[in-house]
Parts: structure tokens; C-alpha cells; sequence
């Protein structure tokens, strides 16, 4: 079954992919901010200022923050002209090149997004629902690697931080994203430390990580823990941290859920779901979740 890491060679490394310094518009420098997430326990961090003529097109070089048991990943979150509700596109590029180059003139959000996937990088379609991205706009992005489906900055600040029926919509009419979680902090207070991902990698090395990304390779999470999803025909099993809801979405309507205490694992059957994709989302006693990509059963 594609997109199962569980079982691959490795370890999960946690990181956020979604942060801001004074390189752009965050309240801290990038040596305070990388030192905030590694003294948090993160394994890596992206830190993706805003790519603008404002700010001097920062592609910002985190590399001298990187330690034995810490690393970071060279991005940057990418804007043009213009969506079709006449805002400014977001466009995550993680893993870009340090020389990516600034905005050619009348040049495009998605053409922006294409040339950031000529480079190289992971491209993801950032907070949606923040600023009215509609569908038609997420399929100008044919080479996009995967949506934000949670964005803890936009749920804390303006209650609009989940994108999951978003990047299921997309999902339903054959579009193959995984989708991933963030902070998108600026201010390192109400605005982190709520919501990152967990990818699989057989190295703490930022090509490793973002190859990782590219292929689906993680999972999302705001606490619990998922620790393996086993696929058969007819049903799957879930382990992960003590959960309240155990539940399989799948296109339109398909789904099926386990409730109980402190559960570590589930089996669900699969029926509803044998000719759809499925996701699997953990939720614990305090409503914090954990989400897999999107998995497909051919």
C-alpha cells in the first residue's frame, strides 16, 4: 500500500513548516526562532518568510542554526498576482535553492509555484480558507505536492485554520495531495507549537526530509501520535497514543468510527470505503488530533 511509512527504515523526526522572522514579518530573528522550536523538542524547522519585494525577497539561510541533533530546511513562502477573490497567491516552496531567484515581471502565483517546483522543492498550497482560495485557483497548481490542512495561526487568530474538506474536495475528484500541518507563527506566543508534522525519514538531513514530503511520508499531528495503520482487504488497523475517536474519512460521505478510553488501537472495517481513498484521523480525550495522508487503495 502506498504511503505507509510506518513500517519503512527510520524514525519519525517532528517538525514545523510554516514560521516567520524579522527577515520578513515576525516579531523574532531566525537565530531566536530556530533556537525556540529545537528548545521545544523539534527535530527541524522550516522558515518560510514572505518572499516579497518588500522584504527584499528573503530566502532565508538558516544553515549555521543547524546542530547534531537539529536541522532546517531552506523555503520560503512564495506570493503573486492574483487569485481569482483578487488576493495575492500563498505558495509554500521547502527545500528551495538560496539563490531561487525573485519574481519575474507579471509573473504568476501558479506560475511562481511551478518554477519553485522546477527547483526542486516540496510545493504546498498554504491555509486556503485564511484568504478564500478557491478550488479553480488550487487547480492551476497541477505540480503541487500537498494542501495545509491545519494552520494554527489562522484557527487561533481568526478561526480558520482547517483545511481538511478543502483538500478533500480536491481529493474526490481525483487529485492525489497529501496534506500537512503548521504553526505559521509569527509571534511565538498563542501562535506555535500547535500543529506540526512527523515525518519519516532514515536521516536527519534536509534533502532526506523533504524527499520524505515529496512522497507523502509523514504524518500530521497537534498531540497524538499515530505508531502504524495496517491494510488488508477488508478492514484496517490503527495504533497509535490513548484515543477518545478513531474514524476513517473517505470520499463523500464513506467513513467509520470506533469510540472508547484511552484506546491504543482499532481495527475498522473497510466496506464503505473499498473503492474510495481513506484517511485516518486520532483524536484523544481533549479533542487534539493527529491525521494521515490520504491513502489509496490501488
Amino acid at each position: 500500500m502506498l504511503n505507509l511509512p510506518f513500517d519503512r527504515p527510520g524514525r519519525f523526526y517532528k517538525g514545523n513548516l510554516h514560521t516567520h522572522s524579522t527577515n520578513s514579518d515576525g516579531d523574532h530573528a531566525p537565530d531566536k526562532v530556530c533556537a525556540a522550536y529545537r528548545d521545544a523538542g523539534y527535530d527541524f524547522l522550516a522558515l518560510s518568510d514572505h518572499f516579497m519585494e518588500c522584504y527584499d525577497y528573503p530566502v532565508s539561510d538558516t544553515r549555521d542554526y543547524r546542530t547534531k541533533d537539529f536541522t532546517t530546511i531552506i523555503a520560503a513562502e512564495l506570493h503573486a498576482p492574483r487569485t481569482e477573490v483578487d488576493e495575492i497567491w500563498h505558495v509554500h516552496g521547502i527545500g528551495l535553492p538560496l539563490d531561487f531567484e525573485p519574481n519575474k515581471p507579471d509573473e504568476t502565483g501558479p506560475e511562481l509555484a511551478e518554477r519553485a517546483f522546477q527547483a526542486g522543492a516540496f510545493v504546498g498550497i498554504v491555509h486556503p480558507s485564511w484568504y478564500g482560495l478557491t478550488h479553480a485557483d488550487a487547480r492551476k497548481i497541477p505540480n503541487a505536492h500537498a494542501i495545509e490542512i491545519y494552520n494554527h495561526g489562522s484557527a487561533v487568530e481568526v478561526d480558520r485554520g482547517n483545511d481538511w474538506p478543502f483538500l478533500d474536495q480536491l481529493l474526490n475528484e481525483g487529485w492525489r495531495l497529501s496534506g500537512y500541518a503548521t504553526d505559521d507563527a509569527h509571534m511565538l506566543t498563542h501562535d506555535w507549537l500547535g500543529g506540526w508534522v512527523m515525518v519519516q525519514a532514515e536521516e536527519l538531513d534536509p534533502d532526506a526530509l523533504v524527499e520524505s514530503l515529496k512522497a507523502g511520508r509523514y504524518y500530521s499531528s497537534q498531540g497524538p501520535e499515530i505508531h502504524g495503520i495496517d491494510v488488508d482487504d477488508d478492514e484496517v488497523t490503527v495504533r497509535c497514543s490513548p484515543a477518545a475517536t478513531i474514524s476513517l474519512q473517505g470520499r463523500g460521505s464513506k467513513s467509520a468510527m470506533v469510540m472508547g478510553d484511552a484506546m491504543e488501537q482499532a481495527t475498522l472495517p473497510l466496506k464503505r470505503l473499498k473503492d474510495s481513498w481513506f484517511r485516518v484521523t486520532v483524536t484523544d480525550k481533549t479533542g487534539n488530533r493527529a491525521w494521515s495522508n490520504p491513502i489509496w487503495r490501488d
